[in-house]
């Protein structure tokens, strides 16, 4: 079983180009933290710190 999600998980990451932007979120009670990396999965600016209301959802999406 283990082997067939590590090959669904592989096909998954073999989609991703040099087109797309990956953006992690640590989600939490009150604020949210998100990370941009490249295809490649090189670090893009500064986490984002936001709050878990519709202000800092704006700021996300901004």
């Amino acid at each position: 079983m283990k082997f067939k999600a590590q090959t669904k998980q592989n096909h998954l990451l073999e989609r991703i180009s040099t087109q797309h932007l990956v953006v992690g979120i640590d989600i939490a009670q009150q604020t949210h933290v998100a990370r941009a990396v490249n295809f490649r999965g090189i670090l893009l600016g500064t986490p984002l710190h936001f709050s878990n209301d519709d202000a800092g959802f704006s700021l996300l999406l901004q």
